[in-house]
């Protein structure tokens, strides 16, 4: 599959078959995301996965946007280990955070899994039913396993790219 066909396959999935996600697929995506590039290369990224059951319930009381999916991954990133831009203090860890999960989401569809890409949820929550530290900082909820639904009708729909590209 080339890139583009690998971009244009993937969707938000948001209904998942219970089929558990295997060992091996697992291990082949973290991988993958591991080679994702990071402000510095200071990796600060943090990935918490969730497969138990006791993980999931935790999940669920943060953000209802679980799909039913057998394993979620918690993408987040570890603000003393981030890049600051020294103009400003800006910090890349989300940005960073987002690559990461980008590489996640992509490798999954390549091995026949699905994800969506969750920022519908409590960061406070997600805090303290994970007991998270206080310098890892929550991005995303991605839902992982096997797809249970077509994309919906409008995942083709684009905006030209000429809409919104400017040459100057």
């Amino acid at each position: 599959m080339t890139f583009e066909e690998l971009a244009k396959a993937r969707y938000s999935v948001r209904r998942f078959q219970s089929k558990p996600v295997e060992q091996e697929k697992l291990e082949k995506l973290l991988s993958v995301a591991a080679t994702a590039p990071t402000g510095c290369n200071n990796q600060p990224q943090k990935l918490y996965v969730l497969t138990s059951e006791e993980a999931r319930e935790k999940a669920a009381k943060c953000t209802k946007c679980t799909f039913g999916a057998p394993v979620l991954l918690l993408v987040c990133y570890d603000r003393n280990a981030t890049w600051k831009r020294e103009f400003d203090g800006w910090e890349c860890g989300v940005s960073d955070a987002s690559i990461f999960a980008t590489h996640l989401a992509l490798e999954a569809t390549e091995l026949g899994l699905g994800t969506c890409w969750v920022a519908w949820f409590d960061p406070a929550e997600t805090r303290k039913q994970f007991d998270l530290p206080e310098n890892i900082v929550p991005v995303a909820f991605l839902p992982l396993g096997y797809p249970d639904a077509a994309p919906a009708k409008w995942h083709g729909m684009r905006r030209a790219w000429s809409d919104y590209t400017i040459w100057k």
